[in-house]
């Protein structure tokens, strides 16, 4: 199962270049940026005093897409994987991201298109309550997002697109059987009888219904320097539609040369069904008071290597 997910976008991004070749270089547009960064640092008798550490990075953005006449069909995959390890954790990955989108659209007039769009998130590998690393708290498919809707979208120009959808499903995946049994990013958790024992298994996936603005932008803020951000705003019909889950993902990226580059990327997340620990210090001593929607917020500094195709 995960190996065929994990093929689904590779299919569709090589089987647009093999049908670019039969269709005019008019009809598809194909490219992509492939990063990878590696960062160390060693103390030895450092007065100001600090913690040997080395990290990597590994990032990759590509595109497809495909317009003649009335019809466009966009295609787009992010993915991104960072490991850490210091002296005092063991090797472990702090940036985990596979995020595909696919939108097809039919030209309504000169800005406006009716189109219908499909979403999948999810991750690689599994993640720890850091620094103990024997709690998972993530896995492959657990969380996993997909949103399937169908709508209007205003694309004035190549760089900007915000579509809206009255009509949207949203899929929530926990294929971890212990974390669906806790209830864990949502999903109904396993029910016990008063002496304590599992009556019943917690539901792995979790269906809603609502609506959709999806938004994407990109700009060339000055030469070699690039700003893309896309942002989703879901509201959930059935449950508690005034709560918005909010994801919004921003990426700058500053080309040196033809090989080197920096970026900065960012992801604020906000889910009211998704529990975040809450702590509280008392006496200088810090202790989990319980869980509760949070914002959760997360940003990636990287210089290295980078080639754009």
């Amino acid at each position: 199962m995960r190996k065929f997910l994990l093929l689904i976008p590779v299919f569709i991004y090589s089987n647009s270049f093999s049908r670019g070749s039969v269709d005019s270089l008019k009809t598809w547009k194909k490219g992509g940026t492939g990063a990878l960064n590696f960062s160390q640092a060693s103390f030895s008798n450092w007065a100001a005093g600090g913690e040997n550490a080395i990290s990597g990075a590994a990032l990759f953005n590509v595109f497809a897409i495909y317009k003649k006449n009335n019809i466009s069909w966009e295609n787009t995959l992010d993915m991104a994987y960072s490991f850490l390890q210091t002296d005092k954790t063991a090797l472990h990955k702090n940036d985990d991201k596979i995020d595909f989108t696919s939108k097809c659209g039919y030209k309504a007039n000169k800005v406006f298109n009716y189109a219908g769009l499909m979403n999948f998130k999810s991750q690689f590998s599994p993640g720890y309550n850091y620094p103990n690393d024997s709690v998972m708290i993530s896995d492959f498919l657990a969380p996993a997002h997909i949103l399937l809707s169908t709508g209007i979208d205003y694309k004035p120009n190549e760089n900007l697109s915000c579509f809206v959808s009255p009509v949207t499903g949203k899929i929530t995946i926990v294929n971890n059987q212990t974390l669906a049994d806790a209830g864990s990013y949502g999903v109904s958790e396993a029910l016990f009888d008063t002496a304590g024992v599992m009556t019943a298994r917690g539901k792995k996936i979790r269906y809603e219904f609502g609506a959709l603005i999806s938004v994407k932008f990109k700009t060339e803020i000055a030469k070699n320097i690039t700003l893309e951000t896309k942002a989703d705003f879901f509201s959930n019909y059935l449950h508690n539609p005034q709560n918005i889950d909010v994801n919004w993902d921003l990426l700058l990226n500053l080309k040196v040369n033809k090989f080197i580059s920096a970026s900065i990327t960012t992801t604020f997340i906000y889910d009211d069904d998704t529990p975040v620990p809450v702590f509280k210090e008392v006496a200088g001593v810090r202790t989990q008071a319980g869980t509760g929607p949070r914002t959760q917020f997360k940003e990636v500094f990287a210089v290295g290597f980078s080639y754009k195709f």
